[in-house]
């Protein structure tokens, strides 16, 4: 590799350095954000807030995180979101990919008017105060269900699987049926173990949805034990940036800031996704092009 890199001409040299120097560019300004929170969320507040601290903390603490955690209602929280989080995945999986199978049936009864149906949803809105009518007539206000029941079905994805659906040759459900299938056992024993990538995909962006909603629990719910760890995390953040001059003058009896808390806040929220995505990362690109190519 280093011969053949030696015997090209200048050229060749000057255009590899400046797309390797602007590639490291990009990447530095991608991460280094993302660390610099890092960092802050790890150092004393009030050391932080004097600044210079830009690869390493200066004063190393966890009483950023031990303070966001302090209270119970923070592990509550958690707890709401992450069942929130699973609960709504799965349900928001399963109504889209049957939707969607459903769907990609050519010779469905009122296939069009369906779609036309999704379309219309999918671009139009009544607005929230009809939304929240709709929701207290269903009486999901003020409960879990409010978190899972509108969102079961996510129209943009509907459409993604339903491209998808249709690509997949209908030999491969005729053999099925041949040898004795139902419909049912076609689409669980041949349908989802080849449609990985659309799955994937959809758990990651419904998922990550579900994990950063707060408007829910905001206007929705009013009972604390349904609260959100994303609308709690607001609810410190705001609370904070008001007890910001306090800080400032001195008048408190702990090390953290409004910036640390919401340096130790952001690590929170994003640490379960930058876990999770490695696992699905294989499948995300490959499900993101799902239908974008017709051959």
């Amino acid at each position: 590799m280093i011969r053949r890199w030696l015997k090209r001409n200048m050229e060749d040299k000057i255009v590899d350095i400046v797309i390797y120097v602007f590639c490291a560019l990009v990447l530095f300004m991608t991460v280094y954000p993302f660390y610099y929170i890092l960092v802050i969320s790890f150092n004393e507040g009030i050391d932080a807030s004097f600044g210079g601290i830009y690869w390493f903390p200066r004063k190393f603490t966890l009483e950023n995180y031990t303070d966001f955690f302090s209270d119970v209602k923070w592990i509550m929280g958690l707890g709401i979101s992450v069942l929130r989080t699973v609960v709504g995945t799965i349900i928001g999986l399963l109504f889209t990919t049957l939707v969607a199978y459903g769907l990609s049936f050519r010779d469905l009864a009122g296939r069009k008017l369906y779609m036309t149906l999704i379309i219309i949803s999918m671009y139009f809105s009544g607005g929230i105060i009809p939304y929240y009518t709709l929701l207290r007539e269903l009486h999901l206000l003020n409960s879990f269900a409010v978190y899972v029941i509108p969102g079961a079905l996510n129209t943009f994805f509907l459409l993604v699987g339903l491209s998808f659906f249709e690509d997949i040759p209908a030999s491969l459900r005729e053999s099925a049926k041949i040898d004795g299938a139902g419909e049912l056992k076609v689409f669980i024993r041949i349908i989802l173990p080849i449609s990985k990538p659309f799955l994937a995909t959809c758990v990651l962006f419904i998922g990550v949805g579900h994990w950063n909603n707060w408007y829910d629990t905001a206007f929705f719910v009013r009972d604390k034990a349904l609260a959100t760890l994303s609308f709690l995390m607001m609810q410190v953040i705001n609370s904070n940036q008001v007890s910001a001059t306090a800080v400032k003058a001195g008048v408190t009896n702990t090390s953290t800031t409004p910036i640390s808390v919401q340096a130790a806040a952001m690590m929170i929220s994003t640490l379960p996704i930058v876990c999770i995505y490695p696992f699905l990362q294989k499948y995300f690109v490959t499900g993101m092009m799902v239908g974008s190519v017709k051959e």
